[in-house]
């Protein structure tokens, strides 16, 4: 590994801009693929992995659906180099890491994963629970680069909690709401008319009906996060995670506003657009608000020495 460890320098002294780069990207994901599905151009192209049976490649004969479709795939390649670019920069991290390395082994191999599902959604022809899945997928992408990019400035000791265990409690509650948020938002988007292409299939729901469990649920989130941010005010929770929770909350109402004009105004694209940009930015901001109630402090060389296995003694010979 030595021989490499040259190669590896230049990414290591970039790895959290690059890190930060493929949290965006991983984002950015969720925006490209709203592109595709609310210009109709899901079956832009037809088949997978090629994008027709003779070309890898779109054609002129299949016009702008085929290029955004087309497009959307190739973003697959910029993720692709920045998690090998991210994983460089782990094995180069001073010291090494291996939580580091993990994290970005598995943001390596999710977004392959991501592009098979990707596959399997042309494949079925726009099943809305397979769509469903790709960008559930996508959030989970989100979670692992968000913690590689956390990881990168915190040490590998034990989670040290900075408030309370019911603050920790409401913290957990409202990660729960938001996550529910998304899936629910997930079925809503398969019931609504925004399908990918219009001979899709819908998942025969209710949109009126699941829209009003999203907004039910809406509801408990920003309740849960406007009292966890008092609740972090009233023990004097560090600055961070103060900030973090107030961050939250700002845009889980600009997310709720953006939800509630898009639906009384019957779903412009350009409204349902910037909705699942905020799904991806809500995720975000919720584990920003995870992560800023404990940390992990850095093992100085005497306690990594105390707390690592004893090793067993050698028989004289």
């Amino acid at each position: 590994m030595k021989f490499f460890e040259p190669l590896f320098r230049p990414f290591a002294a970039w790895l959290r801009p690059l890190a930060l780069a493929s949290l965006v990207a991983n984002v950015a994901l969720i925006v490209t693929g709203a592109a595709v599905r609310l210009t109709d151009s899901g079956l832009g192209c037809p088949t997978w992995p090629r994008c027709t049976d003779e070309s890898y490649t779109t054609t002129a004969a299949m016009g702008v659906h085929g290029v955004i479709e087309f497009g959307n795939r190739l973003l697959t390649f910029v993720l692709v180099g920045l998690a090998v670019a991210c994983f460089f920069g782990a094995l180069g991290h001073k010291p090494r890491r291996r939580s580091l390395i993990w994290l970005s082994v598995a943001v390596g191999f999710g977004i392959p994963m991501q592009g098979v599902v990707g596959g399997i959604t042309v494949l079925t022809h726009l099943n809305p629970w397979v769509v469903g899945l790709h960008f559930l997928l996508s959030i989970a992408l989100i979670t692992v680069a968000y913690a590689f990019w956390r990881r990168i400035d915190e040490g590998d000791g034990a989670p040290a909690p900075l408030v309370p265990a019911p603050i920790r409690a409401l913290g957990l509650l409202t990660t729960l709401a938001s996550l529910s948020v998304v899936a629910v938002g997930v079925i809503v988007t398969g019931s609504g008319p925004h399908s990918g292409d219009r001979g899709a299939k819908r998942n025969g729901l209710d949109p009126a009906a699941i829209s009003q469990v999203h907004a039910d649920l809406v509801f408990l989130l920003v309740g849960l996060s406007v009292a966890l941010w008092f609740a972090l005010r009233a023990v004097q929770a560090p600055p961070a995670a103060v900030r973090a929770a107030l961050t939250l909350v700002v845009v889980e109402l600009a997310q709720g506003l953006i939800g509630f004009v898009q639906y009384f105004t019957h779903l412009p694209v350009i409204l349902v657009a910037a909705h699942m940009l905020g799904a991806g930015l809500v995720w975000t901001a919720t584990l920003a608000v995870l992560w800023s109630l404990r940390e992990r402090p850095v093992l100085s060389p005497t306690a990594a020495a105390t707390t690592a296995p004893a090793q067993e003694p050698v028989p004289a010979a």
